[in-house]
């Protein structure tokens, strides 16, 4: 069997051991996987344009995390951070039926744009989540809300071993693991800063805010947080 040495590739195969991966959750919560839900089909199809076109190359990049994959984003789409216009143009494959949080990729968009252009933006950073794949929340009436990993105790220790390897697998795509940028200064950095100390797997975690904190919260500031974004990622 032939090695892929191909980073676009290494993201494909990855992608399609997510679509096989079952984990058992406490009572309540539910995996959303787009690599194995109903529109597998356009996921895969828009995922091969997507990594075959920015990452078609042998380069070591920097990784970028978020936390989890939103339920009605990324979990949907299989693109971290993207939304559904970008993707229809950067692909050329007609979306019509996703809803995607614009205000985070919104603002990575102009954060790209500031530091070079998309294209220059893929070939130097690989971003994906902590936990690669999205959580729902059933409440008693069977209505589902978005949750990250870190929200409930028993969750976090049912999805641990999961985020472990697969961070782990990422890595080994060709990773720079000089520095890990981790979007979330809160939660999910204390968490990627505690798995990073246990197994060494980047020299260093630097926190950055997330955009929907940006958007919702600080939206007059938001040319400070971008300059703060492209002040991290070219200087470390």
């Amino acid at each position: 069997m032939n090695k892929i040495d191909n980073f676009g590739d290494k993201v494909l195969v990855f992608n399609k051991t997510l679509s096989k991966v079952t984990i058992p959750l406490p009572e309540g919560f539910k995996i959303v996987n787009p690599f194995n839900g109903s529109q597998k089909d356009l996921v895969n199809n828009v995922t091969e344009v997507f990594y075959k076109k920015y990452y078609n190359d042998k380069k070591k990049r920097k990784m970028i995390l978020g936390s989890s994959p939103a339920r009605k984003g990324s979990a949907v789409i299989g693109v971290p951070f993207e939304d559904a216009t970008h993707l229809q143009n950067e692909t050329g494959i007609f979306i019509d039926n996703f809803y995607i949080n614009k205000s985070s990729s919104n603002f990575l968009f102009e954060v790209m744009n500031n530091y070079g252009g998309i294209n220059k933006f893929y070939s130097d950073f690989y971003m994906n989540f902590v936990c690669p794949l999205g959580v729902a929340k059933i409440n008693n009436n069977g209505k589902e809300t978005n949750i990250n990993y870190y929200e409930n105790k028993t969750l976090e220790n049912s999805l641990y071993d999961f985020i472990v390897n697969s961070i782990k697998t990422q890595v080994d795509f060709g990773i720079d693991n000089s520095v890990c940028y981790c979007i979330g200064s809160g939660e999910n950095y204390k968490f990627l800063k505690k798995l990073n100390d246990e197994y060494k797997l980047f020299e260093k975690i630097i926190p950055l805010e997330h955009p929907r904190f940006i958007m919702q919260y600080n939206k007059n500031r938001k040319d400070e947080f971008i300059e703060k974004y492209i002040e991290a990622l070219k200087n470390n």
